[in-house]
């Protein structure tokens, strides 16, 4: 199993290029009854079987991260995109719409031919940044956005589509990330795919696809 531990400071950002899941749909959350929640179906490679997770969305700490999110996924803006960065058992990082590139891609990267930084994984979103709404701690299961780092960032804003999830507490990042949102049901997946195999920029070198992600 691969031992790599995440350092810090921790790079969740989009990659700067000089810095260089199961699966029937659950019934409908009724009105009124709670928090409303965001259900990710992911497929690992060739499994006929998505996996599901559910993220408890937190609009009261973090409302307009959480209405960006919503937008987005009404757009099925995330459908289609994979984990582009794995950190066994403390991380997993998705979000990026560059992730969604041809298994040509791919291949020419891992051959170590030159694909360009504007086609890398990592660097990618909707063209726009959230202001930071940083007040939620790093708990096990927060889902936070990514962003770049405090240099080029003073304001610490959130890139506009990537997120990680954690899957242990990680209280180094508290104050420094915007948290929206906790998995509240399938982190044991999350935490398997963490531990997938990855090159050398921590992309899992099987295709971890996110299907679809819906509220309820």
């Amino acid at each position: 199993m691969n031992s790599r531990r995440l350092t810090l400071p921790l790079v969740l950002l989009a990659f700067l290029p000089l810095l260089l899941l199961g699966g029937c749909a659950a019934p409908q959350r009724a009105a009124g009854t709670g928090p409303q929640v965001a259900v990710m179906l992911i497929k690992v490679k060739n499994e006929k079987k998505p996996q599901r997770i559910v993220i408890q969305l937190r609009e009261d700490a973090a409302p307009g991260t959480v209405a960006n999110f919503k937008q987005l996924v009404s757009r099925h803006y995330y459908d289609g995109m994979r984990f582009h960065r794995l950190f066994p058992h403390q991380l997993a990082q998705t979000g990026d719409p560059k992730s969604r590139r041809s298994a040509a891609a791919d291949l020419l990267g891992r051959a170590g031919l030159d694909i360009g930084d504007a086609d890398r994984v990592g660097t990618g979103g909707p063209g726009y940044t959230i202001p930071a709404e940083i007040r939620l701690k790093h708990e096990k299961g927060a889902v936070a956005t990514s962003r770049l780092p405090d240099a080029i960032n003073p304001t610490r804003a959130s890139n506009g589509s990537q997120f990680y999830v954690c899957i242990e507490a990680m209280p180094q990042l508290d104050g420094q990330y915007t948290v929206f949102g906790k998995v509240t049901e399938g982190l044991d997946v999350i935490d398997a795919i963490s531990a997938l195999p990855v090159d050398s920029n921590d992309v899992p070198t099987e295709r971890v696809v996110i299907q679809s992600i819906r509220l309820e």
